[in-house]
């Protein structure tokens, strides 16, 4: 089982985008439950949000610590609950 600690508040974007990427890692190599997932972004997201989300897209530090894979997932989570309404930023790109 995935010990992943996870906080109310966070210093940086960084620390942030650490514990994002375990949550998504420990969800795809099934050591967390989807719903375990879902519930850890949405509590991330709420008491985070302008650490996570400016101007309609991630913030640059998360897109580079994350990668799009990742926030990929972070982003339908956040549309599915409600926290964002669009879902627009990743673009399907010829030849990607």
């Amino acid at each position: 089982m995935l010990i992943l600690e996870i906080k109310l508040f966070y210093k940086t974007q960084r620390e942030l985008a650490t514990v994002i990427n375990g949550v998504v890692d420990g969800y795809w190599a099934n050591l967390i439950t989807e719903e375990d997932m879902i519930s850890k972004v949405s509590s991330i997201y709420t008491n985070n949000p302008m650490k996570i989300w400016k101007e309609n897209e991630f913030t640059t530090i998360l897109k580079q610590q994350c990668g799009k894979r990742r926030l990929e997932v972070i982003e339908k989570v956040l549309h599915m609950n409600g926290m964002i309404n669009d879902i627009n930023c990743f673009e399907v790109k010829a030849g990607s």
